[in-house]
């Protein structure tokens, strides 16, 4: 079983404060530094990359949650 899908550490999760639209914003721009400084295709560009998408996904989700929606 993989460490982080144990029960106890899913609960952890579920107990961290939800992200807040404002500090997604401030992780998005220091991945999208972090993106920006690696060389293009490197691994460390994947994964930059890969992160600003999730973040984005995170933002869209709590936009979509506004009353009313920022869409």
């Amino acid at each position: 079983m993989h460490p982080d899908s144990t029960p106890t550490a899913s609960r952890s999760a579920d107990s961290l404060p939800a992200p807040t639209r404002e500090s997604l914003l401030v992780r998005h721009a220091e991945a999208r530094r972090r993106r920006n400084a690696a060389e293009l295709g490197s691994h460390e560009w994947e994964q930059a990359s890969a992160e600003v998408g999730r973040i984005e996904v995170e933002i869209a989700g709590i936009e979509r949650a506004m009353d009313p929606p920022r869409v």
